[in-house]
Formats: structure tokens, sequence, C-alpha cells
């Protein structure tokens, strides 16, 4: 196990930002981010141990990839709060996730993980195949065990974003072929740990919708201007030069993108001002939500940069796919939507930016 410190590149106003690299004993790698250098000693204790085993297979009929992790499958569930996986490690106790007393915010490597730097060659097989190679990651927002992105304050959201930017990097320097940061938040979801998270898949293949995105950029669709030609309708708040919106093409009721006036292909093309914008406007979105839907939101967040090597045309995008079309109704994606990806959506989208903007 050995530790590693590094001042990023990059700084928030003027405030260094700090990564302390941790290896694991089972190889996983751990990173603390923060704005101070903690410098406290590691927990003693034994690691949790990583589970692998996966593999990509190709849909014949869809043409699309999917991973096959069965070692994913008996992953953490609803832990009890004495046994969160997330929280900060304490003497005398087992071992989390991060065997350190005090972080600011963390990353490390899944450990039930659906792809991984040193995944095996598939067996042969009819089916196209590839290997499960790439990353998984989790990024811990904050020790404490409640909170969200509407919480955390504007500083660690800044921070935030900073680890989400070096992950970038590293994960493209790895090979990566397309990186998706993202949070699953809600039961509604999914979601097996409560504590506030996200994770980061690195993949080694571009999925299909990222794929159809960046050949209608490439072919010269301009999102940016269309943003500005929906106008007052659509919008819900700006900051920073960027803007928060419903999309006129929006899938689910309630969906909202974040993306810059002047576009930029990934966050890593920020200015400082368009940084602290797109932080405030991730904290003002689940705000909105959590205050228009009287209770915390169920939704899903991703944020889609460029895949590597194409950041020419792109236009980045934050969005949020809440599944509420209601306060007490759930938005299920049913039959259609699952055979055929048409969705049938129950808002108009200039309905739902009026309701999120006057909902502060």
């Amino acid at each position: 196990m050995t530790d590693e410190w590094k001042i990023l590149d990059r700084d928030v106003s003027g405030k260094d930002v700090h990564r302390r690299h941790h290896r694991k004993s089972d190889g996983r790698d751990l990173f603390l981010y923060g704005f101070e250098r903690h410098d406290a000693a590691r927990v003693p204790g034994d690691d949790l141990q990583r589970v692998e085993g996966s593999e990509l297979r190709r849909h014949p009929l869809r043409g699309e990839w999917s991973i096959y992790a069965a070692g994913r499958q008996n992953r953490t569930f609803k832990p009890s709060a004495a046994a969160n996986p997330l929280a900060p490690s304490k003497a005398g106790a087992p071992l989390t996730e991060i065997p350190f007393e005090a972080f600011e915010l963390a990353v490390f490597s899944n450990r039930f993980p659906s792809l991984f730097p040193d995944a095996p060659e598939p067996a042969k097989s009819e089916l196209e195949t590839q290997a499960a190679s790439g990353a998984c990651e989790v990024i811990v927002y904050s020790p404490d065990s409640t909170g969200s992105l509407a919480t955390l304050g504007q500083a660690r959201r800044r921070l935030l974003l900073e680890a989400w930017i070096d992950r970038y990097q590293a994960m493209f320097d790895a090979g990566c072929a397309f990186v998706l940061p993202f949070e699953n938040r809600g039961d509604e979801v999914g979601v097996t740990l409560h504590h506030p998270h996200g994770q980061i898949y690195g993949f080694p293949i571009i999925p299909q919708p990222q794929q159809t995105a960046a050949s209608a950029f490439d072919q010269g669709y301009d999102l940016a201007a269309d943003v500005k030609q929906w106008g007052d309708a659509y919008h819900i708040n700006q900051a920073g030069g960027l803007v928060s919106y419903a999309p006129r093409f929006a899938r689910f009721p309630f969906e909202v993108w974040i993306s810059a006036i002047e576009p930029v292909s990934g966050p890593w093309a920020f200015t400082e001002e368009q940084a602290d914008g797109f932080a405030h406007l991730l904290g003002d979105t689940v705000q909105r939500y959590d205050a228009y839907f009287g209770r915390e939101t169920p939704c899903m967040l991703s944020l889609h940069a460029a895949p590597y090597g194409q950041d020419g045309k792109f236009q980045f995008t934050a969005q949020f796919y809440p599944l509420l079309r209601a306060p007490d109704r759930v938005k299920y994606l049913a039959s259609v939507e699952q055979a055929t990806g048409v969705f049938t959506v129950d808002v108009m989208p200039n309905q739902a930016a009026d309701a999120l903007r006057g909902a502060l």
C-alpha cells in the first residue's frame, strides 16, 4: 500500500486542489480530493476485497452492447448505518471502503465492477464479444451520510467538478473510449446505498446513444443555437454562462439539461466562471426538483462529454431524468419504452420548465 500526493494543475478561485492516491491491499485505487492536504494515517484493518468477472456482448438485432457481470449479483444492498461502506472508517471497527477517519471527497475503484482494467478476453462465441476492459469508480461526495447536490454547498460542488475532470483525464489516458460520470438517486431508481455519491464508468467502446450524438454534432447540429432560439419558455435558470432548461425533445416528464451558452466539449474546457455556473446549476436543479415535488426526487444524472479524441464540434450537456410525473406518481418505463425506445411524455417540456422556474 502506497500513498502519493499531487496538487492538480487546476485550482478553484485561487485554492489548490490536493489529491492523495492510496493503493488498497487488493490493488484497487483510492483517491482523496480536498482543498486541504489530509495527512491522516490510514486506519488499521483489513480492506474489503474486489469481486470480478464480466464481458461485453453485442446484441445482433439491436446493435447495442451489454455488460454481463455475474459478480455484481451479490453486491452490497441497503446496509445498516453501522455497516455503511461509504462512511469514513473508525479505529477499532471493520474498515469501510475509505480507510481514513476524515476526508472531503473520495473516489475508489468499485468493489463489484462491470468494467476493470485487466479484464480477460472472453471465450470464443458465435456472438460478437469483447473484453470488459475499462473502469468503474465510486465517487463519494462527502463524509456525511445524508445530503445531496442541493445541500453540499458550492465549494464542495466545485471540488466534485475538479474530481470529475481529473478522472476524465485519467480514464482517457488509460485507453477508455467514453467516460460517463453519473448519479442515481432514490429508491425508485434502484439505489442501494443512500450515502451521497455517484459513479464513473470508463467504457472501451462508445455506446450507441453517444455515437449518435457525436455524429449529429459532427454533421452540424447546433444544440446551443436551438437552446437560444427556444427562449424563456424552456429556460429555467442561468449562471456563469450556462443555462438549465427543459429540452423540447425531452423523453422524461420534467427532464432538465444544463449546457454552456457558448458550447464546450467537456467540463475540462470550462473557464473558471463556467465551472462556478455549472456547479451552481447542479445544486439549483436538484433543489428545484425537491421543492416542486415536495420530497427528495428520485432521478438520474449523467454527464455527456465528447468521447476520446472527438472534441471537435461536440457540445457537453448534463442531463437529469426524474422518475416522477407528479409528486405521488412514478414515471414507469414499461413495455413500449423498453421494446422500442419510443417514450411517451406526460408533461409538455415548456410546462415543466414553467413549474420548475416557480418552484423556488
